[in-house]
């Protein structure tokens, strides 16, 4: 990307809500059983609850591989998913996995851990895990509010992770519109971003010094194998609301074991674990504060 040190600017526009598929005529077969057959398999693979009212929207995202792939039936595709390679259930689970996401998301979160992070000694760096990545947005908004944060010491270091490779791929890159930026503030768009010019006017790019605090992997948190050194904060938001709730206390457990004691898990604005005080209790909105020792 060609790029100059022009300030940013950006007009605010009102985001435009997505809306679920609207019935359509079909023109391959797609009856009860496929998507029934669509549900098991991608809740067995990463946990995804998928709600009886999401037939449209399936057949929507998996006819386009299906034409891809040249299949002229769901249960041939099905059946080729299932005795195929890793690759062939990626694109599976990165078909149906639904990534809606912007910067500082949810805002009263940043706040919180700015606050966690200034009281941080500056000789200690923190750790903090984005589970749900999507394309950077939120794993980026993490670093600036750590970069901030921490005015003299080693801001943070920041990992990022999602079950979707494609939607990681875009957040490696750093790349974005003027329009995904646009509620960011001057300053911010001065200190973290570049512009682009000639054939990327309109887009803007992480400057190398934030994208190198980030580090992308994809991730399945319906993994068995937990090991990792423990985080101060985790950012687990609007995630398990596509979870069943057994599901939801299987992931709950892998967080808690990695999460320091006193460690803080922000999850989304319509997520709720009361049922889990043994794991979590509420400290704030939608942050929740690792129980026991």
């Amino acid at each position: 990307m060609a790029l100059s040190n022009t300030p940013i600017r950006t007009s605010n526009r009102p985001t435009v809500p997505l809306s679920e598929p609207q019935p359509f005529d079909r023109d391959l077969e797609f009856n009860q059983a496929d998507f029934e057959r669509v549900r098991r398999l991608i809740h067995e693979r990463v946990g995804i609850d998928l709600h009886p009212s999401k037939q449209n929207m399936v057949y929507s995202r998996l006819s386009r591989r299906l034409r891809e792939r040249g299949h002229l039936t769901f249960r041939s595709y099905l059946d080729g998913v299932q005795s195929g390679s890793d690759t062939d259930w990626q694109e599976f689970v990165n078909s149906l996995t639904t990534n809606l996401t912007s910067f500082y998301r949810e805002a009263h979160h940043f706040d919180v851990l700015a606050e966690r992070l200034r009281h941080i000694r500056s000789g200690d760096v923190p750790r903090i895990w984005c589970c749900a990545a999507s394309t950077g947005e939120e794993p980026y908004s993490i670093a600036m509010t750590a970069t901030e944060a921490r005015v003299g010491s080693t801001s943070a270091v920041v990992h990022a992770s999602d079950v979707d490779t494609d939607v990681l791929a875009t957040a490696e890159r750093g790349v974005y519109s003027l329009e995904s930026v646009a509620a960011l503030s001057e300053a911010r768009l001065r200190r973290f971003f570049l512009k682009g010019s000639g054939s990327n006017a309109g887009k803007v790019r992480v400057k190398p010094e934030l994208r190198a605090m980030v580090t992308f992997r994809p991730f399945n948190l319906l993994t068995n194998d937990w090991r990792m050194e423990p985080y101060d904060i985790i950012f687990c938001r609007n995630v398990m609301i596509y979870f069943d709730r057994p599901t939801q206390r299987r992931v709950l457990e892998g967080l808690y074991a990695c999460l320091k004691p006193g460690g803080l898990l922000m999850v989304g604005h319509s997520e709720n674990f009361g049922d889990h005080r043994d794991l979590f209790h509420l400290t704030g909105k939608t942050v929740y504060v690792r129980s026991g020792t």
